[in-house]
């Protein structure tokens, strides 16, 4: 019990805040490409059931992910930025 207390009094807090930072980077990009998947899988589900309508759903599919990945981006460059600061 001493010794972890000896050890968790030693971790400097800019390495706590970096783990953290990493963690969420981590959370950000595993929550984007789990979105994008899903995207994906419904705009093949759709296309299956109605082929004539696929220019509009691979069009509607491409912007969605667009989106997705935007925010990741903009969420990681808050990140990266709360790391130099």
């Amino acid at each position: 019990m001493n010794t972890l207390l000896i050890l968790l009094q030693s971790i400097d807090g800019a390495s706590i805040a970096k783990f953290g930072i990493a963690l969420g980077a981590a959370i950000i990009v595993l929550a984007a490409g789990l979105g994008i998947g899903r995207i994906g899988s419904s705009a093949l589900k759709s296309i299956a059931r109605q082929p004539e309508a696929s220019g509009d759903i691979r069009t509607n599919m491409i912007v969605s992910a667009a989106l997705i990945e935007g925010v990741a981006f903009f969420a990681l460059i808050i990140l990266i930025v709360a790391l130099f600061v």
